[in-house]
């Protein structure tokens, strides 16, 4: 999908991948000080992303030379009832602390583009926490701009 010089390459995921894109999740969980994955999360994915088409979970990986998987974004088709249109929702972007720098996220993000594009989807959209003053000067390099909100969750009772 994209190739960075040194032949790094950003590609869809594969069922192989799981294993490693559920670490590269649960080390994402921790850098943002959130609960681990519950349990079983490789099955669960695996329904999202390699189940019926076309599938509800898009995941595209980052991979170094050598094969080792060092970073993973997620993205899924959405709608804003504002704007009357659908956009692709990156739920995730994250590469391990020794693979930043190095030009694997502008890989990520060009390739979430990409599959918003092959998508008929005109627009990314995600969110960061407040604090993560890195990743925010990355996507104000990229040229995004962003909205002053809180996310909420409210969970649904049986």
């Amino acid at each position: 999908m994209s190739e960075h010089p040194e032949r790094a390459v950003v590609r869809h995921a594969r069922p192989e991948d799981l294993p490693r894109v559920v670490e590269l999740v649960a080390e994402h969980a921790a850098y943002e000080k959130a609960a681990p994955p519950a349990p079983g999360l490789a099955d669960r994915l695996t329904g999202l992303l390699f189940g019926p088409e076309p599938p509800r979970l898009r995941c595209l990986v980052a991979t170094l030379p050598d094969g080792t998987l060092v970073g993973y974004a997620t993205c899924a088709p959405e709608l804003s009832t504002w704007d009357g249109t659908e956009y692709l929702h990156m739920d995730c972007l994250y590469l391990t602390e020794t693979s930043r720098g190095h030009g694997l996220g502008p890989l990520l993000m060009a390739a979430v583009r990409t599959e918003a594009s092959s998508l008929g989807l005109a627009e990314v959209q995600w969110q960061t926490p407040a604090w993560n003053e890195n990743a925010i000067r990355f996507y104000d390099r990229l040229g995004a701009t962003s909205k002053e909100k809180r996310r909420y969750s409210l969970p649904v009772e049986a």
